[in-house]
């Protein structure tokens, strides 16, 4: 019999990570070899483990999910992360992916479908919630319908485009450039009706696909 798939466990809820665990217990092909309560433990628990298939949870304490894959892909290219959340959020999926979790499953699939994704994911074959598999080929489909305005954006519009790449919410992009809420709102929907973009979803897409985020180098966004 070959080895089983050895899993990680990310999520801050305790009753989410005992459920998860006592689910692959019953199955032969699957072995939960660890588990983390937060990113920054994920981080750690993943150059520990070296754990085949990562689940990884997006909302977190101390370091979210898409960053703790950022790093964890960044040090093990071969890490396989498949995103378990409550969320497919426009802002939240994108920057996963581009983060590079090979798969994005939502906590209300059923138990079968976790498994099928841990081992689709193990395979190297991505695994998409089928209606996050649908955002993400209609973005892709869909260009902006007016060409970009020559108005350029500022250089606070561009550092706040980044963040929202990153999948951070107004409220942590104001956190952390120590702005109020209202002016990150502002800056947003500027930054959409200067670039004829109908979401944020499109607008992390758009510094995607342009090289304008990078996830790692702005000064302020590693959370301790």
């Amino acid at each position: 019999m070959s080895s089983p798939i050895h899993v990680l466990i990310v999520d801050d809820h305790e009753i989410v990570r005992k459920g998860i665990r006592a689910l692959l217990a019953t199955k032969r092909d699957i072995q939960v070899i660890g588990e983390a309560r937060d990113g920054a433990e994920a981080v750690t628990q993943a150059q520990t483990l070296h754990p085949d298939v990562i689940l990884m949870d997006l909302m977190m304490p101390k370091m979210n999910g898409i960053q703790a894959t950022r790093e964890i892909t960044a040090g093990q290219p071969e890490a396989r992360v498949l995103v378990l959340t409550s969320f497919a959020a426009d802002e939240q999926v994108f920057p996963a992916i581009k983060a590079g979790a090979l798969g994005y499953l939502l906590k209300d699939s059923g138990p079968q479908e976790l498994v099928q994704a841990i081992r689709q994911v193990f395979r190297g074959e991505p695994s998409l919630d089928p209606s996050v598999a649908r955002k993400v080929l209609y973005e892709l489909s869909t260009p902006p319908q007016k060409p970009l305005t020559p108005d350029p954006l500022t250089a606070r519009e561009m550092e706040i485009l980044r963040l929202v790449a990153q999948g951070k919410s107004n409220k942590d992009i104001a956190g952390n450039l120590v702005i109020a809420e209202e002016t990150v709102h502002t800056h947003v929907s500027n930054i959409l009706n200067k670039l004829h973009l109908a979401s944020r979803t499109q607008a992390a897409l758009y510094a995607l696909k342009e090289g304008i985020a990078s996830m790692d180098d702005i000064p302020g966004t590693k959370t301790d």
